[in-house]
């Protein structure tokens, strides 16, 4: 078993800290050179996308969430999918939008702003995709939004899809800590007027997990 791996990138991030919340050591195969995949990985997987797990029998399983679902059946302690059917829907709800209006949302604004990614617009796509200028004001206009969404959630929340951390939190961490790298994280002017945001950044960026 092993997980290609670009570590410096926000996908893989996710799924290392949900194994280390689960206590688990899977070897990482590096496959990025500086802001790259190598061009070996993109031929044995055309994808070309990060992290990807290899069992040990050659099955492939990609997207990080996916990954995750498959150690949550797995090693089902400590539950990061919530644990009844209410609290398994909210984590599901919750992650869902940290994925879809977070994450998206600043891999959209770093796609179209990121010299490296010139002709890269898309993820998963190994012909060139230029970028689109028009894209960057949208984008931070839905990271805007995310906010102050994510904010509301956590007026009433400790965490984000309740009072128990899930992978709802991971992603949500990963996509604003993807934010720094086009300054609308949680330190810049965008997350100003985000106290419960600011309040939550804190205390999840502390556990173990986030340092991973």
């Amino acid at each position: 078993m092993r997980i290609y791996d670009w570590h410096a990138a926000p996908n893989p991030r996710r799924v290392h800290i949900f194994l280390a919340e689960k206590g688990l050591s899977v070897p990482l195969e590096e496959v990025a050179d500086g802001m790259k995949l190598k061009e070996e990985y993109k031929q044995n997987f055309p994808q070309a996308m990060v992290p990807i797990l290899e069992l040990d029998d050659g099955t492939v399983i990609g997207e990080a969430m996916a990954i995750c679902r498959y150690f949550e059946e797995s090693y089902p302690d400590p539950p990061l999918f919530g644990t009844e059917p209410i609290s398994k829907a909210k984590v599901h709800m919750w992650e869902t939008r940290a994925n879809e209006e977070g994450f998206l949302a600043f891999g959209e604004l770093f796609r179209n702003t990121h010299p490296d990614f010139v002709d890269r617009g898309l993820p998963g796509s190994a012909e060139p995709i230029p970028q689109i200028p028009a894209l960057i004001d949208r984008a931070k206009g839905r990271i805007r939004r995310f906010y102050k969404k994510l904010d509301d959630q956590l007026s009433d929340n400790v965490f984000v899809a309740g009072d128990s951390y899930s992978v709802a939190d991971i992603t949500a961490l990963c996509a604003v800590d993807f934010g720094a790298w086009t300054e609308m994280g949680v330190a810049d002017d965008v997350a100003s007027g985000c106290p419960n945001v600011k309040r939550w950044h804190a205390i999840v960026s502390a556990r173990p997990s986030a340092s991973t």
